[in-house]
């Protein structure tokens, strides 16, 4: 084991002290060695087997023991290098205290010889304890007002285990303004230590004071020691309780409910203990309702609501609270609370009517008032702000005049007929959130002007009336609607003068119209033969200022009744007389009822020869006008038969002697009326040889009855008869054309006339018939067929045009299915069936 070596320079130069120590112990049979405390465990302390002069391998030999006197060695010798080495830590405060010098006694045994050592371990102190007080805080209790400057309040100092300079200490105060340090030194005691008082306290101010007195050792490096000095200021009532804010303000809504907390008032008292104690009153308030509204803890300062607020009533509450501690005496701060109350949207908007102006007349101009409103709303801001409408948008709006007010006026003109009355609705609507609504119903209603004239159903009336009817019957009903009220509506109906179509009176002569409602009756039983047509205006005129009128037309058909027999017409071309003794019994009498005629015939005339014609016409028409004829004598199968519906007696098989020299045909010309009413002709045919009958036939006139001699006559007989027979096919074909050219011109001048024409033919003859195959007019002045279909189109009226006549010299077939062929009693020819109908509106 090598000698230990201290570092640096002051190492070197201890080593040589101890040696020099060891080489005089020598001497003296001591040995001395000096080793610092704290010093790590194996250091050397001292070469101690060479220091005995003993070699190394003698240690064992000699059995070399080391023995400590009463301590603990805490040092021990090498068996191998024979030094003395540390073996535990070695604390000089520990094994000495505060003695100096710190020494440790040890002997060292040898045996073989037995013998002693003396050797003395010398621990030095090194500044390894710091100066450490009694107490780590120290508390003092100082009077804020009653401890004047100047005053000493002792200290214990500190104290340092360490010795010499280690030991030395110096104090030092933290900085304060109120406080400082005082050492006070004595050579025959401890130093004192003060803590002297600069400033008076306010505990107020700094309740407790905290310093920190340290404490430094004269070590290298030096150590030190702290303690906390805590100063409480003891306190003094000398401070009133002061409010954090002078004037606390606070929002509070309108529906708070009771028991809520309105706000929390705090006061401080820097004073402390009883002096500090608060308690809460409220002193006054504005208005007086607050006392009663708010309630404040005078213990806690909580102010809460006791009742209910409303924004609309008071806005704003003024609460004075005092704050008053428990000391003696007591002091006492204020303060005031200012509750505003926030508006919260529980009112819903009003409306009211301030004036209404009904009933609005229909004709009121727009922008007319009709009524004034107002509009409020008790809570504020955007709660308060009202919008309106009106509902319907149509006819009228709303116009805002200022705030608050508004005008009902008319947007849309009004018609009482329309509408007679409005249910109008004004909405307002506030701004809140939610909206509140309310509304505010008008009954608006509308007067009556005499704007609308009597209107008819119908602007053509057509009329169906039968012929005879009795004076006064009721022939219809008409009905002119006012949409007007009361006197504008009320309505009376009067006849202007029409045209009676075949007739030279006035319609007025015929018919009346009931004044209050509107019944038309006639004035006199009807005559279809007389009139066909009624065409005339019901004027319809209303009681209001200006009175307003309106007109229909009536179209009044006389619907012919069989109320006039067939009547037989005299030959045509008025010669000598074929009237062997009728009713007339001239050649110029009229039609009648019953009629002898004569006609000649040869015999071996062919079948189907024609011998003479009936005519007859029927003062009526249609069906009631629609002749047969019918052969009523001879019966059985004769030599002569009739015509159904075209009167010719014609031969129904060649004529012989044996049909001896004549015969007396009884013929009944009857029509199809309900009851059917007839006439009865006599007819004598003569029977001779044809030349015989050719000259008879000349010299009576045979071209009245259309005489036509057989076609087998003998001699100048038969040339005579051709002879008349060309003549009368010129006259035929001659008499055709100017028909035809007629029928042009009449129906041009009726297709392009007005429609409001009197629809009537040109004379009295004339004869109108309403049936299911059609209607037919005889007129012996060719007149025009007017008709009134039956089913589905009963009110129109047709109007027929005649067809080319077949040639003259072929017999026209008979079809009895239809209507009857008018016939002309000169040329002999006929007309054909009508054409389709033409519809007249």
């Amino acid at each position: 084991m090598g000698f230990w070596e201290p570092p640096g320079l002051l190492g070197r130069a201890v080593l040589r002290v101890l040696v020099l120590q060891a080489a005089w112990a020598l001497g003296g049979s001591q040995l001395r060695y000096s080793v610092p405390e704290e010093a790590e465990g194996g250091t050397v302390v001292g070469r101690l087997a060479q220091d005995l002069g003993l070699e190394a391998g003698e240690l064992e030999a000699r059995r070399l023991r080391l023995v400590a006197k009463g301590r603990r060695a805490s040092v021990e010798v090498s068996g191998a290098s024979g030094a003395l080495v540390v073996s535990s830590r070695l604390d000089r405060e520990e094994l000495c205290g505060k003695s100096a010098p710190c020494a440790l006694r040890l002997e060292v045994l040898l045996e073989r010889p037995l013998r002693v050592f003396h050797v003395e371990l010398e621990v030095t102190d090194i500044n390894d304890n710091a100066p450490l007080f009694p107490a780590a805080r120290k508390n003092l209790s100082v009077a804020e007002s009653l401890t004047l400057p100047g005053s000493r309040f002792p200290l214990e100092g500190a104290s340092d285990a360490d010795i010499g300079a280690n030991a030395q200490l110096s104090y030092k105060l933290s900085p304060s303004e109120h406080f400082a340090l005082e050492r006070q030194q004595s050579e025959d005691y401890r130093e004192s230590l003060f803590l002297v008082l600069s400033k008076a306290l306010d505990r107020e101010a700094m309740p407790v004071h905290r310093l920190l007195l340290t404490a430094s050792d004269g070590g290298r490096p030096s150590l030190s020691g702290t303690m906390e000095l805590v100063i409480s200021v003891l306190d003094v009532n000398d401070n009133a309780p002061e409010f954090n804010q002078s004037v606390y303000k606070v929002q509070v809504a309108e529906n708070a409910a009771e028991g809520t907390l309105v706000l929390r008032i705090s006061a401080t008292d820097p004073d402390e203990g009883m002096n500090s104690e608060v308690m809460f009153t409220a002193s006054n308030g504005f208005p007086a309702s607050a006392m009663d509204l708010f309630v404040l803890d005078p213990s806690t300062g909580q102010m809460r609501l006791a009742g209910p607020l409303d924004f609309e009533d008071v806005r704003l509450y003024e609460i004075q609270v005092e704050a008053k501690d428990k000391g003696s005496p007591p002091l006492s701060g204020h303060c005031k609370v200012v509750v505003e109350v926030l508006d919260v949207n529980d009112n819903a908007p009003e409306v009211w009517v301030t004036s209404l102006s009904v009933p609005v007349p229909e004709d009121a101009a727009l922008g007319t008032v009709v009524a004034l409103l107002s509009v409020s709303d008790r809570d504020s801001g955007a709660n308060g702000r009202v919008r309106c409408a009106v509902w319907p948008a149509a006819p009228f709006g709303l116009v805002a005049t200022f705030e608050g007010s508004y005008s009902l006026v008319l947007r849309e003109a009004l018609d009482r007929e329309r509408v007679a009355e409005y249910e109008v609705e004004v909405r307002a609507e506030d701004g809140g959130a939610p909206p509140l609504r309310a509304r505010r119903g008008l009954r608006v209603p509308v007067s009556d002007v005499n704007d609308n004239a009597p209107a008819f159903a119908q602007a053509v009336y057509t009329v169906l009336a039968r012929e005879n009817n009795a004076a006064g019957a009721e022939l219809a009903r008409l009905w002119a609607r006012d949409p007007d009220e009361a006197g504008n509506g009320r309505v009376s109906y009067s006849l202007a003068e029409g045209v009676a179509g075949g007739a030279s009176r006035s319609a007025s002569s015929y018919v009346s119209v009931e004044a209050e409602s509107g019944r038309l009756w006639a004035l006199q039983p009807l005559d279809y033969e007389e009139v066909q047509v009624l065409q005339f205006e019901v004027r319809a005129v209303d009681a209001g200022e200006p009175a307003l009128c309106g007109n229909a037309t009536v179209q009044l058909f006389v619907v012919d009744e069989n109320d006039n027999a067939p009547a037989l017409l005299p030959p045509a071309g008025g010669g000598a007389g074929p009237w062997a003794g009728g009713a007339s019994g001239s050649a110029s009498a009229g039609p009648s009822a019953s009629a002898s005629l004569w006609a000649w015939a040869a015999w071996g005339w062919p079948a189907g020869q024609v011998v003479a014609k009936i005519r007859a016409v029927d003062a009526d028409s249609g069906y009631n006008a629609w002749l047969r004829y019918e052969l009523r004598e001879p019966r059985g199968k004769g030599a002569f038969r009739v015509g159904l519906y075209s009167g010719e007696v014609s031969t129904a098989r060649a004529l012989e002697e044996a049909d001896g020299p004549g015969q007396t045909l009884l013929i009944v010309v009857r029509d199809h009326g309900e009851p059917a009413r007839s006439a009865t002709a006599t007819l004598s045919v003569s029977l001779g040889e044809g030349g015989e009958a050719a000259l008879a036939a000349a010299g009576a006139g045979s071209a009245s009855l259309g005489l036509r001699p057989a076609a087998g006559a003998e001699g100048g007989g038969g040339g005579a008869a051709a002879t008349a027979t060309n003549v009368w096919l010129v006259v035929a074909i001659c008499a055709v054309s100017s028909l035809f050219l007629l029928a042009l011109v009449l129906y041009g001048a009726w297709r392009w006339a007005p429609r409001a024409a009197v629809l009537s033919g040109p004379g009295p003859a004339t004869l109108v018939c309403a049936s299911e195959v059609g209607s037919w007019s005889y007129s012996q002045r060719q007149s025009r067929s007017l008709c009134v279909a039956d089913g589905a189109g009963k009110s129109d009226l047709m109007v027929f045009s005649p067809n080319f006549p077949p040639p003259a010299g072929g017999a026209a077939k008979e079809t009895p299915q239809d209507p009857p062929a008018l016939l002309d009693t000169v040329s002999g020819t006929f007309f054909s069936p009508p054409l389709p109908p033409f519809r007249l509106p």
